[in-house]
């Protein structure tokens, strides 16, 4: 079952994930939070990486690159490839 606490998270955007665990790793790296809030804002700082992680690679399978016909012209587009990157 899902923790009350990380079931808002399905319903973040990819930057408002981002900055909420920007601010539980800079919560972190100072050390000025209690064992058991530390605990439970790395959880939840978990379930935000996997929602950004979980974004972009929806993102990710979206993208297309545009092909060009002999002109130089758009022709259309295909799947990117993640070896064109």
């Amino acid at each position: 079952m899902a923790d009350k606490a990380t079931d808002d998270v399905k319903a973040l955007s990819f930057e408002k994930a981002l900055a909420e665990l920007e601010t539980i790793v800079q919560r972190l790296e100072r050390g000025d939070v209690a064992l058991e809030e530390s605990v439970a804002i790395y959880e939840r700082g978990q379930a935000l990486k996997r929602r950004c992680d979980e974004l972009l690679h929806q993102a990710e399978e979206r993208v297309e690159k545009i092909t060009l016909d002999t002109a130089g012209r758009p022709a259309g587009t295909e799947p990117l490839d993640p070896k064109d990157t």
